[in-house]
């Protein structure tokens, strides 16, 4: 007789482990390490001008990773994230200047504090969906707003409040090429964790309450535990991003952060990919790079024939706006799984090349 040799073909996954492992493919996995290593060389290859926006990129991507966690994950929804980001710059700056505690520990427990804050809102919103949740997100926000303009011993009301730079056990991190670092590391730590979140026992039962709430009821899952437990999240990495941007800034102010900020960043995760968290920081890094790219064709059009004929006086960076609604409704139609799913395609088109029909 002779011996027959099986080759395996296809995609084997023989274990649970198996199939919610973090890199699918060793070469995933190396890439990942290679992308983070070759990030530690930004500073010295970047311009002061593109650090600030990789810093940027960085803070509100951790901020939309929480929102996504509530948005993609779990399937509520909330136009009030910008209110806990604002809550988390105002507390590390607060508790850091009052009580003297150093930035370091400042930030963790900014998040905590934003929490718990969430939690409380999270708790009637639990109850609710659909248009009744995004009125209640939305007033959580107007009292958050209401709180800052009117506590001026914790956000100095109409005046900006003050933060101070980023320092570990007595040495302080100034300037944008050392800070970077700092958001590099937030950024790692944050998707880390939440990427072995959705691995847990609390992660599938977020999703399971997401795909059909109905359901996950009748296989026991408390829906308004993991509803609030969801809010609690997204304010908490709301905050930790508040509290990064203020340390960053050193100056605090609720100028630019009222609810078109909020649906910014909702903007970000529908861009990306709502339940993707590697789509969480495509649509990030795309949403702040698109005022860069209309600066760019304010400065292509300067002058031309379209800048006269609609008579945009040299300047049509107010595009933004109206580019973002756009492309949002764009994505709705044409691509709702987002930045993500066009990432997954182009590799599997490459990986079964020629043979990707």
């Amino acid at each position: 007789m002779v011996a027959r040799s099986t080759i395996p073909a296809g995609d084997f996954r023989t274990s649970y482990a198996a199939d919610t492992t973090i890199f699918p493919t060793r070469t995933s996995r190396n890439f990942a390490i290679a992308g983070a290593i070759l990030l530690c060389f930004a500073p010295q290859v970047f311009s002061e001008y593109w650090l600030s926006v990789s810093i940027q990129i960085g803070i509100f991507a951790i901020a939309a990773l929480g929102l996504n966690i509530l948005v993609g994950f779990t399937g509520q929804i909330s136009i009030g994230q910008a209110g806990f980001f604002l809550l988390g710059a105002f507390t590390s700056a607060y508790i850091n200047n009052a009580y003297a505690i150093p930035v370091f520990f400042a930030i963790p427990l900014a998040g905590v504090i934003t929490a718990l804050v969430g939690l409380v809102f999270g708790l009637p919103a639990a109850r609710l969906k659909g248009l009744y949740l995004v009125i209640a997100t939305l007033a959580a926000q107007y009292i958050l707003l209401d709180f800052f303009s009117r506590a001026e011993w914790f956000s100095g009301g109409s005046v900006p409040a003050s933060a101070n730079p980023f320092s570990i056990f007595g040495y302080t991190l100034r300037g944008d090429r050392q800070y970077f670092y700092v958001v590099l590391a937030y950024v790692l730590v944050c998707y880390l964790l939440v990427t072995n979140l959705m691995r847990t026992r609390d992660g599938r039962a977020l999703i399971a309450i997401r795909d059909h709430y109905l359901s996950a009821e009748i296989m026991g899952i408390n829906l308004t535990k993991y509803r609030t437990l969801s809010f609690g999240l997204a304010a908490f990495f709301a905050g930790i991003a508040g509290a990064l941007y203020a340390h960053y800034q050193l100056v605090i102010s609720q100028e630019g952060f009222g609810i078109e900020r909020s649906i910014l960043f909702l903007a970000m995760i529908i861009i990306g990919g709502t339940g993707s968290i590697m789509g969480t920081l495509m649509g990030t890094a795309f949403v702040v790079l698109l005022p860069e790219a209309m600066e760019w064709l304010s400065h292509f059009l300067k002058g031309g024939a379209i800048d006269k004929a609609l008579a945009l006086n040299n300047n049509i960076t107010f595009l933004r706006e109206i580019a973002i609604g756009l492309i949002i409704i764009a994505f709705l139609m044409f691509e709702p799984d987002g930045l993500a799913h066009r990432w997954r395609q182009i590799k599997t088109y490459w990986k079964l090349y020629p043979f990707s029909h």
